[in-house]
């Protein structure tokens, strides 16, 4: 294993951040380009289950709530809410839930609306596995506020890892990057290591080394992932924060 077995999806240095997808999105105004689209879709690719579980809370069934979410999604390009955004401070999440907010506030209309339209696809959902995860989530007192920030900071960290992965596989090292990203959230146990360095035909301390530097990657992958809901890069450090603190809540 050498230092590059798993690269970044994009490495350098603080100005990663000059040009983010939600940056992209805002700069494009009222105007509308392919660049923009993309960015834009790969954000709520990323982002839609907080969506959709702060929908489900409000009381909708699951297909009501995938039609919402998908209705939402789509009324948020075809009515141009991103025109009055001001870039200045601006934060996906935060601008995701006020307007979801305000959509839900007419939420019958615009389940109709959806069921008008044809079933037409923004973001493509998979609420048999969101229902699956809603069950999994333990009861809780928390507010359906605190419950989108916590959940959207586990899609932060998803997604971190998700591009993680695929640079992995791009450098031909997917088996490898199976074996050690569980170390990235807990210590080895007893006789781990070694294990996996009679697997991989590498001493022990090649395998606590390679995680290492795994753990670097990760931790300049996420701030890339949390710079990417920003249109302010000077805001990623208290952002990075929010994350944390919404996951230990």
């Amino acid at each position: 294993m050498s230092s590059n077995d798993f690269p970044a999806p994009e490495q350098g240095k603080p100005q990663w951040f000059a040009t983010t997808h939600w940056s992209v999105v805002l700069a494009a105004g009222q105007s509308e380009s392919e660049q923009q689209a993309a960015a834009l879709q790969q954000l709520c690719n990323a982002y839609w289950y907080p969506l959709y579980a702060y929908i489900r809370w409000r009381g909708h069934g699951p297909e009501d709530a995938q039609d919402l979410t998908q209705s939402f999604f789509l009324q948020l390009i075809e009515k141009n809410w991103l025109s009055g955004v001001a870039p200045e401070g601006a934060r996906f999440r935060s601008f995701l839930l006020t307007m979801l907010k305000g959509f839900l506030a007419n939420a019958h209309d615009h389940a109709q609306a959806a069921k008008r339209g044809g079933g037409k696809v923004f973001v493509p959902l998979d609420s048999e596995r969101a229902e699956d995860r809603l069950a999994q989530e333990p009861a809780t007192s928390e507010t359906p506020e605190t419950a989108f920030e916590r959940r959207w900071a586990l899609a932060v960290l998803d997604e971190a890892l998700q591009r993680l992965r695929t640079a992995a596989g791009a450098a031909n090292k997917a088996e490898h990057f199976e074996m050690l990203h569980p170390f990235l959230s807990r210590e080895p146990g007893d006789g781990e290591y070694s294990a996996l360095a009679e697997k991989l035909g590498i001493s022990a301390g090649a395998v606590g080394v390679a995680v290492h530097r795994l753990r670097l990657r990760y931790r300049d992958t996420l701030r890339t992932t949390v710079a990417d809901t920003l249109a302010d890069p000077r805001q990623v450090e208290d952002e990075m924060r929010h994350v944390f603190a919404a996951l230990c809540g």
